[in-house]
């Protein structure tokens, strides 16, 4: 995945335009690693789905 890309799904979750992303296993990394450098990664709930997916959402509180 390009970072572009890993932003602007990152950005549409905090702003409430998306509430939810799947991200596939074999995307996971690349998502990662745009996702523990921003400021705000602690507002980010991922929860494990089956074959390594991850289903992302956004927290107003931050997780501790």
């Amino acid at each position: 995945m390009k970072e572009e890309l890993v932003n602007d799904v990152l950005n549409r979750l905090m702003t409430g335009e998306l509430s939810e992303y799947f991200v596939k296993n074999e995307d996971f990394m690349d998502f990662r690693k745009v996702l523990v450098k921003r400021k705000d990664f602690k507002h980010f709930r991922g929860i494990a789905q089956r074959n390594g997916d991850v289903l992302y959402q956004y927290l107003e509180e931050q997780r501790s």
